[in-house]
């Protein structure tokens, strides 16, 4: 995965994405999923997100209570160590990574927790998800980090010029 020429993309199309994503909120809600769930499916098809892992270097998952207690049970120590370990609270008063990389990506960009990732995780990057609508703001967020969340954007685009 080249993520300099990423970062060149996003960089370029950032005006014309914001404009876009203006747009999109305007989109019936039934309309926006209809469009992004077959796209979703293409671009997935192709991609490896082994090559890449970006999300794991530079984001970090929100981390429920459900989470936290099922990747402490996974990793043999107590809720709280694992939160005093590995985890802050940001802004939002959300638990998150204290830092990224996250700290349980290898370096061959497997997880080691995979089994029992997040779901934030799991469910990354959402442009599977219903109600496509809610997440906007997070999907044009995502942009900046997934390359293939770039792709789904580039193909919107195309379907709906």
């Amino acid at each position: 995965m080249d993520l300099p020429r990423h970062k060149e993309r996003v960089i370029k199309k950032h005006k014309e994405n914001s404009v876009f994503f203006k747009r999109l909120k305007k989109e019936k809600p039934k309309v926006l999923d209809r469009l992004i769930h077959p796209i979703h499916n293409d671009v997935f098809k192709c991609t490896d997100c082994l090559k890449c892992a970006n999300c794991c270097k530079t984001t970090s998952p929100l981390f429920t209570d459900k989470d936290i207690q099922r990747i402490s049970k996974y990793l043999k120590i107590r809720p709280s160590k694992f939160v005093d370990k590995y985890l802050s609270i940001d802004e939002d008063n959300d638990y998150v990574l204290q830092s990224v990389p996250c700290f349980f990506l290898r370096e061959d960009n497997y997880c080691s927790i995979y089994e029992v990732r997040p779901k934030a995780c799991r469910d990354y990057p959402h442009t599977d998800r219903k109600k496509q609508y809610q997440l906007l703001k997070l999907t044009e967020k995502n942009v900046d980090v997934c390359p293939a969340v770039f792709e789904i954007v580039e193909k919107i685009k195309k379907e709906l010029s």
